[in-house]
């Protein structure tokens, strides 16, 4: 009787303990059900705030761009406005100009506009110290030289024909990083540096307004662009200095290198004897010049950041094309067909150098890691 007593509760314990298990499964499936369901409409949710983030994130890369482009192809046109179409109200005889204080004045713009966001708390970069100033000079140089000789090149040359020469710049830049740092090219820079450079003299060789000052200023313009990129590449191991600070010096150096120049050439008297040029159109395009040359900062950070360097430099040589018509349209340039195809063989070549050199970057950027 006790044995059957035992065994008869030990069952029972046993059908209990299978109650309760069958219990507990069919409590935690339901609740996994009501998780389920609840989820659904967090997870929907979920995907609008990724879609509205992801047209967020496109817009701001496509207002970027296009802020970058428009910059970069306004400082070309303001730049030949001011360096061709006014130089017949200039007072007195001869061919006279007035392109260093034309860049003193861009350089004073531009100091203002950094000086302001400094201390808004845009940008941030150290007090100006003689220090620093003096190890910088030689860069400096360098950057006086390429806005001389480039507003010099506007002067004496159509938009288009300046626009494909600054592709000759990539090639002495090249040639030098190859000599001073032994940084060899490959055979696909190669390839696109033959390109440019026979589509730029065809070009040169079949336009009748091409002369020899203005193919002189050109490639002056092209060596002394070189010569910054290069030099800046070395000082910038010596000299820390942020984006903004570079700009600031350069602008402040240049005011201080430049300002005498333009004296010694009478340009600071001749300007103001040119009655003529003292009107607000002309102001305002050096103010806007000015404020687009500091802009153009702002702009080149900004595509970086939110596209990468492909797209950038993508944009860069998308842009030599609006900016080649814009001054063929606005500034009545005489270009014959063939020299068009001569241009577009070079842009081709521009083309093809950035390819080039982005695949570099991207084998360069996988093989690191493995470092």
């Amino acid at each position: 009787m006790c044995t059957t007593t035992n065994q008869g509760s030990k069952i029972s314990d046993e059908q209990q303990q299978e109650m309760e298990a069958q219990a507990q499964k069919i409590a935690s499936s339901h609740s996994l059900m009501l998780q389920e369901h609840s989820e659904k409409p967090q997870s929907f949710s979920d995907s609008l705030e990724q879609l509205k983030g992801k047209f967020l994130e496109n817009g701001k890369a496509l207002s970027a761009c296009t802020f970058y482009s428009f910059c970069s192809v306004s400082m070309v046109l303001v730049n030949k406005s001011l360096a061709s179409s006014y130089n017949h109200l200039i007072e007195g005889d001869g061919d006279r100009d007035l392109n260093i204080l034309l860049v003193v004045a861009q350089a004073t713009v531009a100091v203002v506009c950094v000086e302001s966001c400094k201390r808004l708390g845009l940008v941030e970069y150290p007090e100006f110290q003689w220090k620093t100033a003096q190890l910088w000079a030689p860069v400096n140089i360098f950057f006086c030289l390429m806005l001389f000789t480039s507003m010099a090149a506007l002067q004496y040359n159509s938009v288009p024909m300046v626009t494909i020469f600054k592709n000759i710049a990539n090639i002495s830049t090249c040639l030098g990083d190859y000599y001073f740092f032994g940084n060899r090219p490959e055979f696909l820079v190669v390839v696109a540096f033959l390109i440019m450079l026979t589509g730029a003299v065809a070009a040169a060789w079949n336009n009748i307004q091409v002369t020899g000052l203005g193919l002189f200023w050109m490639a002056l313009n092209c060596l002394s662009t070189s010569g910054y990129v290069l030099y800046m590449k070395f000082a910038t191991k010596t000299v820390k200095l942020p984006k903004f600070g570079m700009v600031f010096y350069n602008n402040v150096l240049c005011i201080l290198f430049l300002l005498p120049a333009a004296f010694l050439r009478n340009e600071v008297v001749l300007f103001l004897q040119s009655v003529a040029l003292h009107t607000p159109n002309y102001f305002f395009k050096n103010i806007f010049a000015g404020m687009v040359g500091f802009l153009l900062n702002f702009a080149s950070l900004q595509c970086v950041a939110l596209t990468g360097p492909t797209t950038y430099a993508i944009i860069g040589s998308v842009n030599k094309i609006p900016a080649a018509f814009l001054g063929y349209w606005l500034f009545d340039s005489t270009i014959s067909s063939q020299t068009w195809s001569f241009i577009a063989v070079s842009m081709a070549g521009g083309f093809l150098y950035s390819y080039a050199k982005l695949r570099t970057s991207q084998s360069k950027s996988k093989i690191s890691p493995r470092k």
